[in-house]
């Protein structure tokens, strides 16, 4: 397996995402995306399968259509790490068309909007190397997160940097966490929509996260 098909990530709920904005501009690093609205589909069988095992089917609309599957999860120090296939595709209905004729059916849908900024290593630690990470501002119904992707051996340094507690990291993805929240707050919708969550304040306890900042 190729390391360029491996994902491994970590994750941070952050009370003041302005904060590590403005910390990536200090470092340097450079605005690849700036913030969009992205639609996430999540499929499974009708026996739910990929829930029980981890893995993940995913079609994602921003300003490109991406269909992506992932194995299950290893836990890395509070960081994911797992095997991620990913690749455009040019039409969100017919994807999602071709996905059910494979007997998959839509079983969880996420929005979020998400700024994604990526740091040259070199550029701001000799100590580093030369590595690529990217570093991604996501603003949620229940609340603010920030994911760093990179080699694992430079998450905990990035994160330093960013001013994060690396004791805070989640080590669950967006449908976990909704999962929290809908058993905390007895919510009875399916979808982590921002429509859904119109007048609903929701608080880190209720996502069973503490603030990384």
């Amino acid at each position: 397996m190729s390391d360029s098909n491996r994902e491994t990530e970590v994750k941070f709920y952050v009370s003041n995402l302005l904060e590590i904005e403005m910390r990536l501009q200090q470092m340097e690093a450079h605005l690849i995306q700036p913030r969009v609205l992205e639609g996430n589909l999540r499929f499974d069988n009708p026996n739910g399968d990929f829930q029980r095992e981890g893995r993940v089917l995913r079609l994602r609309q921003d300003e490109a259509i991406r269909l992506t599957y992932k194995d299950s999860s290893q836990l890395l120090d509070g960081a994911l790490s797992r095997r991620e296939i990913e690749f455009a595709v040019s039409d969100f209905d017919s994807a999602k068309q071709f996905i059910e004729a494979l007997g998959y059916e839509v079983v969880f849908l996420y929005e979020k909007f998400r700024t994604t900024y990526l740091i040259q290593t070199s550029e701001t630690s000799e100590d580093l190397g030369s590595l690529e990470v990217h570093v991604m501002l996501d603003e949620t119904p229940i609340g603010d997160f920030v994911e760093i992707e990179c080699a694992v051996e430079t998450l905990k340094p990035i994160a330093k940097k960013l001013g994060l507690n690396w004791a805070a990291a989640v080590p669950a993805g967006y449908h976990n966490l909704f999962e929290r929240v809908r058993e905390a707050r007895g919510l009875n919708f399916r979808d982590l929509s921002f429509e859904n969550f119109k007048g609903i304040k929701v608080l880190a306890d209720d996502v069973g996260v503490k603030s990384a900042d």
